[in-house]
């Protein structure tokens, strides 16, 4: 939607996903120095840093430290530090449904089974969104979240990326957020079973420049609202100077 209302992206594959190796260091501020360096290749001195979900981090580590390249900063369903007591990341499933998806996420025939015969659970465990919330959404909509969902594959690409956005997740600490002075937007669903609802409001009211936009329900993939979510960045993003 925001390539429709006329805005250039660059859109790497983070650490670990498809082509992208797996450093050592592999950090949110490893991958935020990453970042930096893909817009000096490509001659950009400022960009506006969109983080979704487990991409947050980063693109806040890339606030704190390239203030000066950050034109403006948007935040979706974002992976941050939540004050105690903060919920477990991620959707609430059985042992034996969490280890039947761990082993399918490990093989992309395994992987692709599960998305043909299992949709529904695999829209829920997967993805984090309730399929009774993705059936009453728009046909247009119901389209896009599939095509999201089938477009994991090969997933055996992004297995090391998923393991690591784990472990970054797994151990955020509290970013220095009054020092991020880039406008910032960020989004989140109160029924994302992720649990990011709690820690993108506590961000967004420690951000000094931070508006906060929330929807009661939708899941992590804000169905039924995606494309509400896209005209506010959109008008977020035409209001920024400089962006």
């Amino acid at each position: 939607p925001l390539l429709g209302a006329g805005f250039q992206l660059i859109a790497p594959s983070r650490f670990g996903y498809l082509r992208t190796p797996l450093p050592l260091d592999a950090s949110a501020e490893a991958q935020a120095d990453a970042h930096a360096c893909l817009l000096d290749a490509l001659n950009i001195e400022r960009a506006v840093v969109v983080g979704a979900s487990a991409g947050a981090p980063s693109a806040m580590q890339f606030a704190q430290r390239y203030p000066e390249r950050t034109a403006a900063l948007v935040l979706l369903v974002p992976a941050t530090w939540t004050p105690p007591p903060a919920p477990a990341p991620g959707p609430k499933l059985s042992p034996r449904m969490r280890r039947l998806l761990e082993k399918a996420a490990g093989s992309d025939f395994l992987f692709w089974l599960l998305l043909r015969f299992a949709p529904h659970f695999s829209m829920r465990a997967v993805l984090g969104t309730p399929y009774e919330l993705v059936a009453k959404a728009s046909a247009d909509e119901r389209t896009a979240l599939g095509t999201l969902l089938s477009h994991l594959l090969p997933v055996s690409r992004r297995r090391s990326g998923l393991m690591n956005d784990a472990a970054v997740v797994g151990d955020l600490a509290r970013y220095d957020l009054e020092n991020i002075a880039a406008p910032t937007l960020i989004m989140s669903v109160e029924d994302d079973p992720v649990g990011t609802y709690a820690g993108a409001r506590y961000s967004a009211a420690h951000i000094p420049n931070a508006r906060f936009v929330g929807y009661p329900t939708g899941g992590h993939l804000a169905a039924g609202h995606r494309n509400a979510f896209a005209q506010a960045v959109a008008d977020f993003l035409k209001g920024v100077s400089g962006a």
